[in-house]
């Protein structure tokens, strides 16, 4: 975004405004044609030595020089949910989530759940807090839980925990696993014609978990995992003869007023053929009939198509979550 040179700013925020949402804008290039700024949103989480750190609702800090900031106001820390879309709290959502993918082994430090599942994916790996408005973890404990099942360890970090998530960065625990979870109304994703290619059960099946290949990487907890939480829906689309695994599966998870999507996939052949809405909607008229009124998903970021289907769908961004892990050798 480019302005003119002449543009009038101000600077509304001081390090007494640590803690709060922000808005700052830094001139980035400035030339005879004018100069052109780069704009951060989030919570100011230290602002030392002319440097100041924003953290990202992605958990990703951004670190910025203070002579190079033309413009910063505090603002509201969320944006206003949109008409028709399902009312809940990140706390309220992460615990759901919590059930629909639940780890082999679990245990409660202070305020955290500790997760742990054989390595197999970091959500079943991972401490995530049990309560709203958790305490601070307790990192040698958890470390040391982690260690003891030889797993390094690693926390999930929503909004709301942006002076954690820096914290850990400056202590050099690593990011990654960017994701958003997404929401939507569950009748309009089953609101089209059924689809007879898909079937519908509650039975995990050797079918199913050859079309969704990352289960082959840890067979045994990837079935404890999959075939866990309140009530789980497997929807199979049956490959053509001959075909290795199935050409579309998809799960569910109803959980009260939830529906919990996960796992979904199209094998490569069968792509742009329509599978993953039908999957989608199938699962959806199943879960309605199950007493589920509203849908979520978790999309990590960099994983355009499958967000840009969602979004068709009817799916808006709810909250961010990432995943911080301990350095391999802890600094003191």
């Amino acid at each position: 975004m480019q302005f003119s040179a002449g543009t009038h700013f101000i600077v509304r925020i001081t390090a007494d405004d640590l803690g709060r949402r922000v808005s700052v804008r830094t001139v980035t290039e400035s030339g005879a044609r004018g100069a052109r700024f780069t704009d951060t949103v989030g919570v100011l989480t230290s602002w030392e030595d002319g440097v100041l750190s924003v953290t990202r609702r992605d958990g990703r800090v951004v670190r910025l020089n203070e002579a190079a900031m033309v413009a910063a106001k505090v603002v509201p820390p969320v944006p206003a949910r949109p008409r028709g879309v399902p009312a809940a709290g990140a706390a309220e959502l992460t615990a759901v989530g919590v059930r629909g993918w639940p780890a082999p082994e679990t245990e409660r430090i202070g305020d955290w759940l500790a997760r742990a599942g054989d390595g197999w994916t970091r959500r079943a790996n991972s401490a995530v807090p049990a309560v709203p408005a958790a305490t601070p973890p307790d990192l040698d404990r958890i470390a040391a839980w982690y260690a003891a099942r030889g797993l390094p360890a690693r926390l999930q970090l929503g909004e709301g925990q942006e002076t954690l998530a820096a914290e850990l960065d400056g202590r050099g625990w690593g990011a990654d696993g960017h994701t958003m979870v997404r929401v939507a109304a569950l009748a309009p994703l089953a609101d089209r014609a059924p689809d007879e290619r898909v079937n519908v059960g509650e039975t995990l099946t050797e079918e199913w978990l050859r079309g969704w290949p990352r289960a082959g990487d840890a067979p045994a907890t990837a079935a404890r995992v999959l075939a866990g939480g309140p009530r789980v829906l497997f929807a199979l689309v049956p490959g053509d003869a001959g075909d290795a695994g199935a050409a579309a599966v998809g799960r569910c998870v109803v959980d009260g007023r939830w529906a919990g999507y996960a796992a979904m996939r199209v094998d490569p052949a069968h792509r742009r053929t329509g599978l993953a809405t039908a999957v989608m909607a199938e699962l959806a008229r199943a879960a309605l009939v199950c007493g589920a009124s509203a849908a979520y998903l978790q999309v990590e970021a960099d994983n355009a198509a499958a967000g840009a289907l969602y979004a068709g769908l009817g799916f808006v961004n709810h909250h961010a979550y990432h995943y911080r892990t301990a350095p391999a050798h802890p600094g003191g």
